[in-house]
């Protein structure tokens, strides 16, 4: 039958109010593929319940499937006994329970969207998050039909060596004609989004993982031969997180085997599917040669997020993608947990904060703000976001910070078993923390509801007659899209009140902000004392303080909580720079005495020192701002930059020296080491220093580590000296033949703040080695690009050009893609007159395409609004 969609529709708005329960449960389906690049079938045999009393037929989801043959309880069906309607198969049936049978022919070689089944560099492998199952087969694709999968796969065993799928191996055989065969089992209920196969020929480290209960695991991960050496660090990291997972949450692995295969094209950074876990290859390859520190921590990271989706994902799946926080925010606090275990808590605490701060304030102050429970979507991959993810985690840890450790464990293990093989609701979440917790959490769900980040002005007054303080807080939400209203949210601070005499309070206390505004009374302050506010950025808000230079000086040296010490250098910066921004005389000598108080501190951890003496982006210092002036942004920062440089150059020439290690290691001393030389690196070259150029070379020639060589080359790449250039040549040449490594080569350059950035990467984008069919290379060049906030708003609108160019040439063939480099484009507003209408102009051209995919008019409608 005819497909009855109209090319022409509008795409659907999915709304959370118009959730219901499925029509029809799929308790068990067999999967029989026969594998070829060039041509696929899948045969799909369901058993299908009735779900309650209606008459509703059965719709089986699909996007660009045509049935070859249909079939009810072993009856071939007659073309006017279905029909396709929006994609999906449409089958009128009687009774309460049935066997369909499907089955479809696919053409993976030609699958440019790397979703559903797709090849990649001799591998075939799927992705199915969010709705990829869809062009696999005829399935009801939402995530609260859970079922139990039985895959065959037949492939060409020349070509297809190793044939893996989700669960545990249960047979394996030979055919004809040189083809080979493997089933599958996976006994665990999933919905389909954790389906999962992959075909290819796979070499594998192997290793074994004995859990708490003594049931041995057997641990795979797969990948091409010649990368077998660099998969050391992401078995140690999988071995690392089954043991925290045991030891902190009681989670235990549930399957006999445990596979993780690296695949070089794909959209997302990794996909927890049930036993069977797919990754971008930038997260599991790791050596000293191509990878830095921070690839090594992404690496662990996110091999330990992908297996910790096991339960928070797998085991207790969402109910609808409305959920998705569910899952991903509660997984991002727990992999930020165990990563700042592994290394440094008051590290890891300052980086996630960077990265929340840099993305998803942005997302809150923009066109695209959303609750990280929304409330409607056009299409699902545009709501992977940093509110979701990021977000989501800091509500989590507000919920532990409220409950303490022990009350937070019992009510994770209260959720995990009451909701064991269910698709739940973030309500049930919160449900299960309030009673194992035993703590009301009514106001604090606003955080599901509420979009936005809160402003919190804090005024401190100290009365020398009384010896009293009073702590005024007043909250507040800025309007966004559909929500211009906004009610208090429960926030949870922690302060203390330092003793500028002494340098110390007198204990860390943890207030509830829950009203517009709230006062608190202290007593026994003869003297007024300093305020330490949000310590351990106890909630993701802004604060404004009535807080002096010489109280951030005060704090930015004396504040016994790193991330609140880290904060008061941060502001006490960015008072100086905004004031240059404006044209207002300034005063850097606190700055400078900072800087040098906080390197010169024997009792810092040096990567510590490293991230405190940081100047705060450009891309930050603009949030600060009404209007981005980006210029002015960029002259104000080049300036201190060269200031502090200037005025310690003596120190970071000591640094640099005397931080040189002998062999590499990734012990935390050697880690902090690195970044510490790196960052003095950057300063000595910024202070114009006349030998900086030639030191910065000596760095990048002589490093025995990626970190070093790349901090030379971005170091360098900022500038316009010989080096620079030779630098650039040096590193294409050594590494042009590792693709992970040349995305370091095309990143770099995209991100220089160098005058001629937008040029050159306009002309990167017409290089040899720069393709559309990566998202890895597409993110490198121009994901970075867009995030180079100097060069992306370049003032004759060339940088708008190259990134709408780059989303138009990449919609039809990877919408998911083309998609994330569309919100750049939307802040349009937070801009000048002249560069908000070549923004506006780009987007109105991107929507003008024929032809063009929902995810991207969902994104550039939106940004226009």
């Amino acid at each position: 039958m005819a497909d009855m969609q109209s090319s022409t529709a509008a795409p659907a708005i999915i709304r959370r109010c118009d959730y219901s329960p499925p029509d029809w449960l799929v308790p068990t389906i067999a999967l029989d593929f026969d594998l070829d690049p060039a041509l696929t079938s899948v045969r799909a045999t369901l058993s299908v319940t009735r779900n309650g009393d209606h008459d509703q037929p059965l719709r089986l989801d699909g996007d660009g499937l045509v049935p070859l043959e249909v079939k009810v309880d072993g009856a071939v069906l007659a073309a006017d006994d279905w029909h396709l309607e929006a994609g999906s198969l449409i089958i009128a049936l009687t009774g309460t329970a049935h066997s369909i049978e499907t089955l479809v022919e696919l053409v993976p070689e030609n699958n440019s969207k790397l979703m559903g089944l797709y090849a990649s560099g001799g591998l075939l492998c799927t992705q199915c998050e969010a709705e990829g199952f869809r062009r696999i087969t005829f399935f009801p694709d939402r995530p609260d039909v859970l079922s139990r999968y039985s895959v065959r796969l037949t492939a060409d065993k020349a070509r297809f060596p190793i044939l893996l799928a989700n669960g545990d191996p249960v047979e394996q055989g030979e055919g004809d004609d040189g083809r080979h065969w493997a089933r599958w089992n996976d006994p665990f209920p999933k919905p389909c989004y954790l389906f999962a196969l992959v075909a290819g020929d796979l070499a594998c480290n192997a290793d074994r993982f004995v859990t708490m209960s003594g049931g041995a695991v057997q641990l795979g991960i797969w990948v091409r031969e010649a990368d077998l050496p660099r998969t050391a660090h992401a078995m140690q990291a999988l071995k690392d997180s089954m043991a925290w997972d045991e030891r902190v949450y009681g989670r235990e692995y549930d399957l006999d085997v445990f596979n993780i295969v690296a695949v070089a094209d794909f959209n997302f950074g990794a996909m927890e599917n049930k036993g069977l876990n797919i990754f971008n290859s930038r997260y599991i390859l790791a050596d000293p040669e191509t990878a830095t520190d921070i690839d090594y921590d992404g690496v662990e990271g996110v091999v330990a997020h992908e297996y910790f989706h096991n339960w928070s994902g797998n085991r207790v799946t969402c109910r609808d993608w409305f959920q998705l926080s569910l899952k991903e925010g509660f997984t991002v606090f727990r992999d930020q947990n165990f990563s700042a275990d592994m290394g440094s808590h008051a590290v890891k605490r300052i980086e996630d904060v960077r990265i929340l701060r840099a993305a998803q304030f942005q997302e809150d102050s923009g066109p695209l703000a959303h609750p990280i429970r929304p409330e409607s979507y056009m299409e699902i991959s545009n709501f992977y976001t940093a509110t979701i993810y990021n977000k989501g985690a800091e509500i989590i840890r507000m919920m532990a910070l409220m409950l303490g450790a022990e009350r937070f464990r019992a009510g994770s293990d209260l959720y995990f078993d009451r909701h064991d093989g269910q698709a739940a609701t973030c309500e049930d979440f919160v449900a299960a923390m309030e009673e194992g917790g035993g703590i009301d959490l009514t106001q604090f769900r606003r955080w599901y509801e509420q979009a936005g980040t809160p402003h919190v002005r804090a005024l401190l007054r100290h009365d020398p007659v009384t010896g009293t303080v009073e702590l005024d807080l007043q909250q507040s939400i800025p309007p966004t899209p559909g929500q211009p209203d906004k009610q208090p949210m429960a926030i949870p601070l922690r302060v203390a009140l330092f003793d500028p005499a002494t340098g110390t309070h007198q204990g860390d206390q943890l207030l509830m902000l829950t009203e517009a505004q709230q006062s608190f009374r202290f007593e026994g302050f003869t003297a007024a004392p300093i305020l330490s506010i949000n310590r351990g950025f106890s909630a993701p808000v802004i604060v404004e303080t009535n807080r002096s230079q010489d109280d951030l000086a005060f704090l930015s040296a004396c504040d016994d909580d790193p991330f609140a010490r880290y904060e008061a250098m941060q502001q006490l910066m960015v008072n100086v720079l905004i004031g240059a921004i404006a044209g207002q005389p300034v005063d850097d000598a606190a700055v400078i005495a900072a800087v040098r108080n906080t390197i010169t501190d024997p009792l810092l951890d040096p990567a510590f020192i490293a991230e405190t003496i940081r100047l705060p982006s450009e891309a930050y210092l603009g949030d600060q701002m009404a209007v981005v002036d980006a210029d002015a942004i960029h002259a104000a920062r080049e300036a201190l930059q060269q200031r502090i440089g200037a005025e310690l150059e003596p120190l970071w020439r000591d640094i640099h020296s005397r931080t040189k290690a002998n062999g590499f290691s990734l012990s935390p001393a050697a880690k902090g080491a690195r970044k510490l030389r790196n960052a003095a690196l950057h300063y000595l070259v910024a202070s114009g220093a006349e030998d900086g150029p030639a030191i910065a070379f000596a760095q990048f020639h002589e490093a025995d580590n990626m970190t070093e060589r790349q901090a030379a080359l971005a170091t360098l790449a900022n500038g316009t000296s010989a080096e620079r250039d030779a630098a650039i040549d040096i590193f294409y040449n050594r590494y042009g033949h590792d693709a992970l490594t040349l995305d370091k080569w095309f990143q770099t350059q995209a991100f220089a703040l160098h005058p001629d950035t937008v040029d050159q990467v306009e002309e990167l984008g017409r290089h040899k080695a720069f393709t559309l069919s990566n998202p890895n290379r597409v993110r490198s060049l121009y994901g970075a690009f867009a995030g180079n906030q100097w060069a992306f708003h370049h003032r004759s609108g060339k940088g708008y050009q190259l990134v709408a160019d780059c989303i138009i040439a990449l919609d039809s063939r990877n919408p998911q893609t083309a998609a994330r480099l569309v919100p750049p484009l939307g802040r349009w507003k937070r801009f000048d007159a002249d560069r908000a209408a070549l923004m506006r102009a780009q987007l109105q051209r991107i929507l003008a395409q024929p032809g063009l995919s929902k995810d991207v008019i969902e994104q550039a409608s939106k940004s226009l609004e």
